[in-house]
């Protein structure tokens, strides 16, 4: 079983929502769909659905060309950010509302009714009606009436952005097995790269209405195929800086230097960028070769073992994530610390030339 789409995309009123797009999701596969908002995630969902025609191309659903068929008869659930749920139902109602249609028997109903709710932490609200109940639970009940369908291709559109921390975490974590044990085609969109890297599979990072790059989760984080996914695929983004390779050695923005080795000697003599992440820029202890960089510091974020720092470093504007909680001042200059081993570089085209060796090595 798998879904391919084909050429597909997605033009409103002359504007592209979706650029020409080839994509493959196999069965029984978590396929997470990265990227901020108005890059097209929920667009690419509804043409997988069937809820929008596409402008070109076809899609193929198990070997059948299902491009105009209704949303009604293909096996699809859906769930959205904003729950939807039937008022006038109970929770109990609502779930089972699906199978009452499929004609599915009584019993049955009843036995994946109540072993949904008690994975969704229900049982105690199956008489209740939904405007009885908080926001996160509406929303886990709209999340239980897509798990009950057994449907062959499950679309979650940031189905857990409404729920408090403690249950996403654990949501994130019982879903995949969840879809997995099914054998669906599972189909999850996020802002979130650590979302993205939680749920795993496998990810297709977007950009305004484009798949940047498709792969298994842990190789588009680790080796993105040029500087746009690299910025999608990193919260706070990737930072950049401009280097020149001469000969054998790389130079950065600062005067700073360091060998051409490994893969990066082969390349031509000429102007690149190099990206970090934000989590490899250090202060005070350092990587033995690591290079210094002089920055300002604009704003400070604690998150209680760690400290977001936002730098301007010479009209650039770069965030570090460094361990601990630091007495730093606005407005002073830091000495920012950055190991060459953790540095992508991009060409002036965009593309990756060079992986990070640490990536290499994960």
């Amino acid at each position: 079983m798998s879904l391919e789409l084909r050429n597909v995309s997605k033009v409103v009123e002359g504007q592209t929502h979706i650029h020409p797009t080839d994509l493959t999701l196999e069965k029984g596969t978590m396929n997470v769909l990265l990227g901020p908002t108005l890059s097209g995630k929920t667009s690419l969902m509804r043409l997988m659905a069937g809820l929008d025609q596409p402008a070109t191309g076809r899609i193929i659903w198990q070997g059948e060309d299902v491009t105009g068929m209704r949303v009604q008869d293909r096996k699809v659930a859906m769930v959205y950010q904003q729950f939807i749920n039937y008022p006038s139902m109970t929770v109990y109602d609502n779930i089972a509302s699906p199978m009452k249609l499929m004609g599915v028997d009584r019993a049955e109903i009843d036995a994946r009714v109540r072993e949904t709710a008690e994975m969704m932490q229900l049982t105690p609200m199956l008489e209740r009606k939904p405007l009885e109940l908080s926001g996160g639970q509406q929303q886990r009940c709209a999340l239980a009436r897509a798990l009950v369908k057994n449907a062959g291709l499950v679309l979650l559109d940031e189905p857990l952005a409404n729920l408090d921390y403690k249950l996403r975490e654990e949501l994130r974590i019982e879903i995949p097995r969840i879809f997995e044990a099914s054998g669906s085609i599972f189909v999850y969109a996020t802002t979130e790269p650590e979302e993205a890297l939680l749920l795993g599979g496998n990810t297709a990072t977007l950009w305004e209405g484009r798949v940047t790059q498709f792969g298994p989760t842990p190789d588009v984080y680790r080796q993105p195929v040029d500087a746009t996914t690299a910025r999608v695929f990193s919260d706070p983004p990737m930072n950049f800086l401009d280097i020149e390779k001469r000969g054998d050695r790389l130079t950065f923005g600062d005067g700073q230097s360091a060998p051409a080795a490994g893969k990066l000697a082969t390349l031509r003599d000429g102007a690149y960028t190099a990206g970090f992440r934000p989590n490899h820029l250090e202060i005070g202890q350092h990587a033995p070769d690591a290079m210094p960089f002089r920055a300002r510091l604009s704003v400070t974020e604690l998150t209680g073992s760690e400290t977001f720092i936002h730098l301007d470093h010479h009209g650039e504007r770069w965030v570090g994530l460094v361990h601990g909680i630091h007495n730093l001042s606005l407005g002073e200059e830091l000495t920012v610390w950055l190991d060459p081993r953790h540095v992508y570089v991009f060409d002036e085209a965009g593309n990756l030339v060079a992986p990070a060796s640490y990536a290499l090595a994960a």
